[in-house]
């Protein structure tokens, strides 16, 4: 698995959605953070109208529809599945739009970008398919896999001298957030607990995309 191959693919793409968004979705995980940022260098739509062209006013279904897209494509999930947590959040007590922030939270891939073993959520995604991870001290391949408060997520044992692990790990600051705990000399993070909402960076509302699904 080489260092770039995670986040060569179709890079400018993910930038040109933030472009089109006119905000981070943090599609390009550690890069997001710099000033290499899209965001940073180009904070209008792409396309030569780009910078002169006059959005157009936004309908409420629109609205809806770019909130629900873009928090998909934030977590990496497709429409079926990401419908399926819609579903989920809606059956469990409390606000559904933060219950469904937390399902995909707590994603094993996103624990993983979280935790600071990858640069991006597409890496984390690889790392996990590709066998690196240990939940609890058992292997786990499933990217949408539910970790749970009181996991332990580590590197195997075999995987920690990858330069991809190496780079993320050094680049990771103070990056974590507060609901994990990181020990990056073990290789090991732990859920502490459940992601409350003020907990979480992502800038979506999500409330607009359970009313997207409750049309």
């Amino acid at each position: 698995m080489s260092k770039s191959s995670p986040n060569s693919v179709s890079g400018d793409t993910r930038c040109r959605k933030c472009r089109r968004a006119g905000e981070k979705l943090y599609l390009k995980g550690a890069r997001c953070y710099s000033k290499k940022c899209a965001i940073e260098r180009r904070n209008y739509a792409p396309g030569q109208h780009g910078p002169n062209a006059r959005p157009a006013k936004p309908t409420d279904y629109g609205k809806q529809l770019r909130e629900k897209q873009k928090m998909r494509q934030m977590y990496r999930v497709l429409e079926g599945p990401f419908r399926a947590y819609v579903a989920e959040a809606s059956r469990r007590r409390g606000v559904t739009g933060e219950n469904l922030l937390q399902l995909l939270e707590m994603r094993l891939d996103n624990v993983v970008f979280r935790l600071g073993f990858s640069t991006s959520r597409a890496q984390a995604r690889q790392l996990v398919s590709h066998g690196h991870l240990l939940v609890n001290g058992k292997p786990v391949d499933i990217p949408s896999y539910q970790v749970r408060p009181g996991d332990t997520i580590t590197i195997a044992e075999g995987s920690r001298r990858m330069s991809v692990i190496q780079d993320a790990l050094s680049g990771v600051g103070s990056r974590i957030p507060t609901w994990l705990s990181l020990d990056a000399h073990q290789f090991t993070g732990k859920i502490v607990a459940a992601p409350r909402r003020d907990e979480v960076d992502s800038q979506v509302q999500e409330q607009v995309i359970i009313e997207f699904y409750s049309r």
